[in-house]
Formats: C-alpha cells, structure tokens, sequence
C-alpha cells in the first residue's frame, strides 16, 4: 500500500488588505507567538482582512497527482506557498514527509547575482543532496534545462523561460518525493512544454504531485483526483474530471440564445472558452462538454472563425482523437485551433458538428466563442489552419 505523503488538516490562511493595518497585526502576532500563543489568535477576521484559503483538507500518497483548479485569486498558489512552508497557516496542521521539489513562483529560490550553475548546487544542497550527489546530477540537469553556455551566466540575465528551464530542471532531476508545480509551464516554448509534460508523466510513480494549471487536458490527463477552490474554499475534492466538470458549469458561456441543438440525440452543450486575446502563431484551445442521450458518431465537424459582420478568416476541419464517437452521458473534448494568423480584429466561433456522412447537423453553435486577434499585419483571404479535438474522458 502507498504511503502517505502530504497530508493537510483544515488549513487557513488569512491576509489584510490594508497595509499599515497589515503591519500592526504581524507585530501582534508574533507578540503572541513569542508568548507561545497560535498565530492569528483564534482565527477570526480583523477589519480589512479576509481568508485567502479557509478550511481545506486533503491526503495526497506516492504515486498520486492532484491538479488545483479555480480562478485567478482563488487560493491556490497560497496553499502551495504553505505546502512548501514559504508562509505559516493560520490555522490547521500539514505533515510532509521526504523531500520537496517546488517551482511555485517564476525564479523563485534562485539568487539572481549567482550563476545558474551556482543555483544549482545551492538549490540541491537545500534539498539535502552532497556535493557528490549534486556533481552526478549536474550533466543531466544541464542538459534537460538547455542553456548550454548561459549555465555560467547570473541568473537575473536569463529570460523568464530561461528561469523556468532551470527551475524546473532542478525541482524534477533531483528525484524529489514531493513535487509542486504552479503554472509554471504558462511559460516556454512548446517543445520544452512537452518535454515537462512528458517528465511530469515519468514522475507520477515515484512522487505525490500537486499540478496546478488552467488546462483542463493536462489535469484530465495526469491528475487522478483535483480540488476546485473558490474564493478560497473547497468546492469540491474528488475525482478530476468532475472537478473539471463543476469548475465548468460555474463559468461556462452557455446562453441558450447562442446555441442551437438541432438534433434530439443532443441533450446539452457547453463550452469552456480559451484565452481573451491571441498573438500571431497563438493557437485557440477550448473545452467542450456534449452531454449526449444516445451514442452517435461525427462525421464532419468544421469550425469557421468569422468576424462581427459574419464574415469567415478561417476555417478548420477538426481531426478527432482518438474517437468521433459520442458515447450516451457526457462527452468532453479539447479542442485546438492553430496557429492562427489573422488581422487585428475581434472573432468569434462557428462550430457545426454533422452525422450520417456530413448530411444531418447534430451541433450548430453560432457566436459560441470569442477572442480579440492583435496583430499590425493585414493578413490575405480565408485560410485553413488545423484543428484537433481530443477527447478526455
């Protein structure tokens, strides 16, 4: 059986909007601690302060990941912050056992005048590692992390995803028995993305793992359970693509005015969109969740990104994988539109999905989705970017 590695008690954490306020309540309670009382005194709410996590439990054993789903500001880089013990809860109790691998914040726990190939060894030898440890770790870490000649560089020279190459090379090669990622992958280009992944992947076995990201696929994929938090509670622990599926249906765009079922087999249909605004060579990523009264299968599904006059810029025929078969129940799928190259402009989605050889639609969803394209280039005609629908559960 699995040990257990992390395990959380009804953890708090509280701030105080006001700063001065702020400084008079740390003074307070660290008077208290000196006198051996519990910081935060008995855990209620002063003026201008509020819970930015309140009341979260949880177990986490080798061998299991747990993806951390909500919003901006919802709590969760605070909760990692208290797993890697950078700040104190309020209240409630967290046992780590083995060592902690973390790459929370972009740059975190390097000193930007030292060299990466001095952070490293500072880095590892805070983790408990000899230098003999860190010397057979070191070719490996280097070459994972790609900065060939920049290893001797001061870090504050590096770019932000030179900062999480190394980051994130350190926090994994050192065999960690915990690992805590936030975002972190938000950065870099996407073949080092997928070579993180893919190490993520190779982890999972031998470490307890705590992933948070805003990609519904990677916590589908990797995590067997999650966490949603709001405002700093726990909505709900369990099972992730429920979670992603109680995560959606909190901020899901769907308008009945918007879409329009044209088949009985189509009990519902939702969307989760992607980022507000795109780039030139930018791909649009969205979820979609098609709860389905019987089994059927698409034949054709077509996507046209058309502007506020209806005019269509692109057009993408999406390729299913593994499967077009939607089973009875629910059905999500992630979808990936890209790179895209448009003109500066706002778009929406036009997504027609079809049965019976293409003849029948299924799914018509007119102005299902948006985004603002910025760009300063005038790009040509309609053009025919790939699409791919990935199906997750």
């Amino acid at each position: 059986m699995s040990e257990t590695l992390i395990k959380v008690d009804g953890i708090s954490k509280k701030f105080c909007r006001n700063l001065k306020r702020s400084l008079w309540y740390g003074m307070q309670d660290l008077s208290k601690e000196l006198w051996g009382q519990r910081n935060g005194g008995n855990g209620e709410l002063r003026p201008d302060e509020f819970w930015a996590v309140n009341d979260v439990s949880f177990e986490l054993k080798r061998g299991e990941c747990l993806g951390l789903i909500g919003h901006n500001g919802a709590g969760k880089t605070t909760l990692l912050r208290m797993l890697n013990g950078l700040i104190k809860p309020d209240r409630g109790r967290i046992e780590m056992r083995g060592r902690v691998g973390a790459l929370i914040a972009l740059g975190a726990g390097f000193n930007p005048v030292l060299t990466g190939r001095e952070n490293i060894y500072v880095n590892a030898s805070v983790l408990g590692l000899s230098k003999q440890e860190i010397d057979d770790k070191f070719d490996e870490i280097l070459d994972f992390a790609e900065l060939g000649e920049f290893i001797d560089a001061p870090v504050q020279s590096y770019s932000s995803g030179m900062q999480v190459r190394l980051g994130f090379a350190v926090a994994t090669t050192l065999e960690p028995d915990i690992l805590l990622l936030d975002e972190v992958l938000a950065v870099g280009d996407a073949s080092f993305r997928s070579k993180c992944w893919r190490r993520i992947g190779s982890l999972l076995s031998k470490a307890a793992v705590i992933l948070v990201s805003h990609e519904a696929y990677a916590i589908s994929r990797l995590c067997d359970k999650a966490i949603y938090i709001k405002q700093g509670n726990l909505e709900y622990y369990g099972d992730s693509n429920n979670a992603l599926k109680i995560y959606s249906n909190a901020n899901k765009t769907y308008n009945n005015d918007v879409f329009t079922v044209t088949n009985k087999s189509v009990k519902s249909v939702e969307f989760e969109s992607g980022k507000a605004q795109l780039l030139p060579g930018d791909s649009y990523e969205f979820s979609m969740y098609i709860h389905m009264n019987e089994s059927v299968n698409i034949d054709h599904a077509v996507i046209n990104i058309i502007d506020q006059n209806e005019e269509v810029h692109a057009q993408s025929l999406l390729e299913f994988n593994p499967t077009s078969l939607l089973l009875e129940g629910l059905n999500v799928f992630h979808v990936k539109l890209g790179p895209l190259y448009l003109s500066q402009n706002s778009y929406d989605l036009s997504i027609l999905l079809s049965i019976n050889g293409g003849k029948q639609p299924l799914i018509h969803s007119k102005s299902a989705l948006g985004f603002l394209f910025k760009n300063h280039i005038c790009y040509g005609p309609k053009y025919y970017p790939p699409g791919s629908a990935s199906k997750i559960n």
